[in-house]
């Protein structure tokens, strides 16, 4: 499998130049082996140890994983399977408290923090979690054409397979896999109500959740709904984005936009084989404003990100706040992009300091004062220079 350079790897790289402990989360598939062996493979000047704790020889070696680790201490090690060892932030500690040396452990999970069986206090000010996403377009565009990474994701085996139809195959068994394999080891939930949850979670791709009216459907409890999609997120297969409020006196939309994580998935739950089925179907512009999230998710991972909506209607797709400043992002899956009269609305009961439409084009230009269009590729960069965020 070739591998591509990975927009994450600079921050994993700084964390283990200070952090004793550094963890990548992502989901299954999403590339943290892959990464993990990269960068072990450029460390210098010392040993490195990889254990991959689905293989029953290395998660034997754990057995009395304290003396193991003692044993191990002058080496970088790397334990793939975090959740196959509960508890063990705490043999870690010993070790930890120890040296106090940077690099000591990079661990990869696949879910988030609270769902490994770990306590975080036992290592805090120690660690740093970091979330690796699928393959961002951005990694990938020199490889594959947008209108594929919009339908077959960022998953490399959905991505690179020969045709669209090998794709979603891939993406179905992968689907079915999360459901009888993921949930119930990470999560503890059987998947019958989940296969129906999804795909209704796919159909209202980037829309707000109505808990109730979905419990309603799959005739159990708004609590339990808003639990699933909880548990959905922790696991990385849904995006949560929560409304923004700022100092607006109008009447807002409290409830979070949800959205499946990575749009080949939404596109295998919603039965599009590909760009040809997608295209004009209902869920297109949520695949893009999707895609453009996440890439901002990453870039701005250490800044409040949210949409807008009032009750009259006004929108903003993203909002991205540093500071006193505000930048809005309007996602726009064409070539001629416009802004609405509601967005131009939200513009003002937000009071943006400056606004972007993301679109597929290939440069920057401006459509009105404060407001530019960009391509995916400048989006970043242009956003990282008027905050003052590097």
């Amino acid at each position: 499998m070739d591998y591509f350079p990975r927009l994450i790897e600079k921050e994993i790289a700084r964390s283990l130049q200070t952090k004793p402990v550094t963890v990548v989360t992502g989901s299954r598939h999403s590339g943290k082996s892959m990464l993990a062996k990269q960068l072990l493979s450029k460390i210098r000047g010392r040993e490195t140890l990889y254990l991959n704790l689905e293989h029953p020889a290395d998660l034997q070696k754990l057995d009395d994983p304290e003396w193991f680790f003692n044993s191990q201490i002058d080496k970088l090690v790397c334990i793939d399977g975090l959740h196959h060892v509960p508890n063990l932030f705490d043999v870690l500690k010993r070790t930890v408290d120890e040296r106090k040396r940077p690099g000591m452990y990079l661990l990869l999970g696949g879910a988030s923090r609270e769902l490994l069986g770990q306590d975080p206090q036992a290592l805090f000010g120690y660690i740093k979690f970091i979330h690796l996403p699928t393959h961002l377009y951005m990694e990938m565009a020199e490889k594959v054409s947008l209108e594929s990474y919009l339908t077959r994701g960022g998953y490399y085996p959905s991505l690179m397979a020969e045709s669209d139809e090998k794709s979603m195959d891939w993406r179905l068994e992968y689907i079915n896999s999360f459901l009888q394999r993921d949930l119930p080891q990470f999560a503890g939930i059987t998947h019958r109500t989940m296969r129906r949850l999804l795909p209704m979670l796919a159909n209202s791709n980037g829309q707000t959740v109505n808990y109730s009216k979905i419990g309603t459907s799959l005739e159990v409890s708004h609590n339990t709904i808003r639990n699933y999609i909880d548990v959905l997120n922790k696991m990385y297969m849904v995006t949560q984005l929560e409304a923004w409020h700022g100092k607006s006196n109008k009447r807002l939309v409290k409830s979070p936009k949800i959205y499946i994580s990575d749009p080949g998935i939404t596109c295998a739950l919603l039965q599009l084989p590909g760009f040809e089925a997608a295209y004009g179907h209902p869920v297109w512009a949520s695949l893009w404003e999707s895609v453009v999230l996440m890439h901002l998710k990453i870039h701005f991972s250490s800044l409040p990100i949210y949409f807008y909506r009032s009750s009259y209607g006004n929108e903003v797709d993203i909002i991205i706040e540093s500071g006193s400043m505000v930048v809005a992002i309007e996602c726009r899956p064409s070539m001629k992009p416009e802004l609405s009269s509601g967005n131009k609305n939200a513009l003002k009961d937000i009071q943006a300091d400056l606004t972007f439409i993301a679109s597929p084009v290939k440069e920057s230009y401006p459509i009105s004062d404060g407001v530019v269009v960009t391509p995916l590729n400048e989006l970043t960069t242009q956003v990282s220079d008027f905050l003052g965020h590097g």
